[in-house]
C-alpha cells in the first residue's frame, strides 16, 4: 500500500466560534506537510442513524420535509440525530417512530458513510428495519412531516432522476441495494490504488 501521509494536517490552533443546539463550528489552523499554514472551518455533530424501512409490500417508508438551508421541500428516508450516550440501533429505532409511526421487529446495519466530508463530522449509520407495524408518529416540537411509502423501484427511479437530491437517501438506496445483491467486499481484499 502507497503511504499517504504527505496528505496529513497537523492542527496548529482550533477555536469553536459557535455553539448550537446540535452542531459546533470550528475554525482550525493547520500546518500542511509542506510548511505552508492555512484555515479550515468545519461543523462537528454528533452523528446519526437514517432507516431504510421496508413494509411487507416492498415499500419504502418515506417522509417529505421542508429543509430551512436549501429552502426546498425534501424527499427522504427517516433520520435523526444521535442523543448523548444514545446507541446507534437506538437512535434508528427512536426515529423511525417517531417520525413515520412504525416499529420494525428486524433490523440489519447496512454501513456508514460521511455526507459531507469537507466541512462536517457528521457520520450517518444505515440500518434496514423490517417487519412493520404502524404505530403512531411523535415528531419532535416544530417537525412537520408527511409520511409516504413508495415501491422499491418507484424509488430507483426517482434517485435516477433526479427527484431525490437528499445525499442521505442516495447513499441509503445504494447501501441497501448492495444488501439485497448480496455484495460483499472484505476490507483486506480492496485494492485501493
Amino acid at each position: 500500500m502507497i503511504n499517504r501521509n504527505h496528505l496529513l494536517e497537523q492542527i496548529v490552533d482550533s477555536k469553536l466560534v459557535y455553539q448550537g443546539r446540535f452542531i459546533e463550528a470550528y475554525r482550525d489552523t493547520v500546518e500542511l506537510s509542506s510548511n505552508q499554514v492555512v484555515t479550515r472551518e468545519y461543523l462537528k455533530h454528533a452523528g446519526a442513524a437514517c432507516i431504510m424501512a421496508i413494509d411487507s409490500d416492498d415499500c419504502v417508508i418515506l417522509e417529505y420535509q421542508y429543509r430551512h438551508p436549501v429552502k426546498k421541500i425534501m424527499f427522504e428516508l427517516p433520520a435523526g440525530k444521535l442523543e448523548p450516550g444514545e446507541e446507534l440501533l437506538v437512535c434508528a429505532k427512536r426515529e423511525l417512530e417517531e417520525e413515520t409511526g412504525y416499529i420494525a421487529s428486524d433490523w440489519v446495519e447496512l454501513g456508514a458513510c460521511f455526507p459531507c466530508v469537507g466541512y462536517s463530522t457528521e457520520k450517518i449509520t444505515y440500518f434496514l428495519a423490517t417487519n412493520l407495524v404502524k404505530s403512531i408518529a411523535k415528531p419532535d416540537e416544530g417537525e412537520l412531516l408527511d409520511v409516504v411509502s413508495v415501491p422499491i423501484d418507484d424509488l430507483i427511479n426517482m434517485a435516477y432522476n433526479g427527484v431525490i437530491e437528499d445525499s442521505k437517501t442516495l447513499s441509503g438506496l445504494m447501501l441497501y441495494l448492495g444488501y439485497i445483491r448480496k455484495i460483499n467486499i472484505k476490507k483486506e481484499g480492496c485494492k485501493c490504488p
